[in-house]
């Protein structure tokens, strides 16, 4: 198995520039070096939001004020793998 990526190895993506209510917003996460995840989680003020298996990516649409917070994300990384 592959080991659970350290934090400093994940970053999480999200738009630049103001957000609003309404939007769709992606939250990507993405692993160093692009290497590749598997069984990545979302977080919002450390309580599981949504993941699972390779699916990297969660949707906030449409945004509304609740969405408010501190996002975060874990996964599991391949120590060997990377994507060119």
């Amino acid at each position: 198995p592959s080991p659970l990526c350290p934090p400093d190895w994940l970053v999480l993506q999200v738009p630049a520039g103001p957000l609003l209510e309404g939007d769709s917003v992606p939250l990507r996460c993405r692993g160093w070096r692009d290497r590749a995840l598997s069984s990545v989680r979302f977080y919002r003020e450390e309580e599981p939001l949504w993941g699972h298996g390779g699916v990297t990516e969660l949707s906030l649409s449409p945004l509304q004020p609740q969405h408010g917070g501190r996002y975060r994300c874990r996964g599991w990384v391949s120590p060997w793998v990377s994507r060119e």
